[in-house]
């Protein structure tokens, strides 16, 4: 999807990452970002501004950087702004935390034309990213894929719903890809933990079990999986997926449905308008 001719330049995307004292995972959403810049042009968004938020652990949160954004609007009028959850899951972050920001904001900043995404997943191009991922950490994409296990390790989520997003996402790959089986696994929150998986495929029969580390940046739980993934007999374990080209591109997409859906004419997608 290209953004309407008329609005030129595209708004502004504020992307809305959890947040980690870790300071690897601020640098992969900025090399994120910075990645999804590079590639708006092809899409009709030549000189997309984008800015990451973050909702603890890291600076800045989402209303200094929409206190920002809002700084212009007395000089310039109303000011369009697309704000995504920087999730992999519709889970409580996206879900309550970040619909709660946008509600002061809109109060306190009228001025703000703010539309609102979806997660980044579930999205067919997050698969791609993982098996990037899988092959850049020594599994031979070429190979057999029934000769392999995988796990499809994420945090976990205390939403059910959200957990059993990871389930058919698993289901899925398998059957897309002809994996022998995919397991989902959970950093936190739910069972079983990435580590259970693996003994249990393995257990199971599976000559060789593998870890996809479906998280989007570094730090505690995608340290914890590798370490225990590992130790529990995973051949491969994925880096997280980062600034891959897929999920730069699954990235614009939300923002191209969030953008359109911010005018009444052309509403697409899950995205509201605030």
């Amino acid at each position: 999807m290209r953004y309407p001719h008329r609005l030129t330049p595209p708004p502004p995307l504020v992307a809305v990452a959890h947040g980690s004292r870790d300071p690897r995972a601020g640098a992969a959403i900025t090399a994120l970002l910075r990645l999804a810049r590079d590639r708006a042009a092809a899409r009709g968004l030549a000189g997309l501004e984008a800015r990451a938020a973050f909702l603890g652990h890291a600076a800045p949160a989402p209303a200094q950087v929409l206190g920002s954004l809002a700084s212009d609007v007395a000089e310039d009028g109303p000011r369009d702004v697309v704000v995504l959850p920087l999730l992999l899951t519709d889970a409580y972050h996206s879900g309550t935390d970040i619909p709660a920001v946008l509600d002061g904001a809109a109060a306190r900043w009228p001025g703000l034309r703010i539309s609102y995404g979806a997660p980044l997943g579930p999205h067919p191009g997050l698969l791609r990213a993982l098996e990037r991922r899988l092959g850049e950490a020594g599994q031979d994409m070429a190979g057999n894929p029934g000769d392999t296990a995988v796990v499809l390790a994420s945090a976990g989520s205390s939403r059910p719903a959200a957990n059993a997003v990871i389930t058919r996402l698993a289901a899925d790959w398998q059957a897309a890809r002809g994996w022998r089986a995919v397991l989902p696994g959970y950093a936190s929150a739910a069972r079983p933990a990435p580590e259970e998986a693996v003994t249990a495929l393995l257990r199971d029969g599976a000559r060789r079990v593998v870890v996809a580390s479906y998280l989007l940046a570094p730090g505690l739980f995608a340290d914890r999986i590798a370490t225990a993934a590992r130790a529990a007999g995973a051949a491969v374990v994925s880096a997280p997926l980062g600034a891959a080209p897929e999920v730069a591109d699954v990235l614009l997409d939300r923002y191209t449905e969030a953008a359109a859906a911010g005018w009444p004419a052309e509403k697409v997608g899950r995205a509201q308008s605030y």
